[in-house]
């Protein structure tokens, strides 16, 4: 999993763990200091790959794309299939473009 500074929760990680999920969550500034503060006992940094994090940007970009049909945007859709097939037809017309 890829996400960004508000995810960055310890409870957030702690959750992700136990799933044994990987994560790569920037940290917040904030919990860098206070960790640096706690000295030893704060522990070490958690495990964060910059170049993994690069490619969020790659499905930010596909989800703002995405939001340019407003039907998707506003999920005017109630049933999930419907939803599914709005998804696929504006990737299709996204690919055409």
């Amino acid at each position: 999993m890829i996400a960004d500074k508000a995810y960055a929760h310890p409870c957030t990680r702690i959750g992700l763990r136990q799933r044994r999920i990987k994560a790569t969550i920037s940290e917040r500034v904030d919990q860098i200091a206070r960790r640096k503060i706690k000295g030893l006992a704060g522990g070490r940094p958690p495990a964060f790959d910059p170049d993994i994090y690069k490619l969020r940007n790659v499905a930010e970009r596909c989800f703002n794309r995405l939001k340019q049909f407003r039907g998707l945007a506003t999920r005017f859709a109630k049933r999930a299939a419907y939803h599914r097939a709005e998804i696929i037809l504006a990737c299709i017309v996204l690919h055409l473009r």
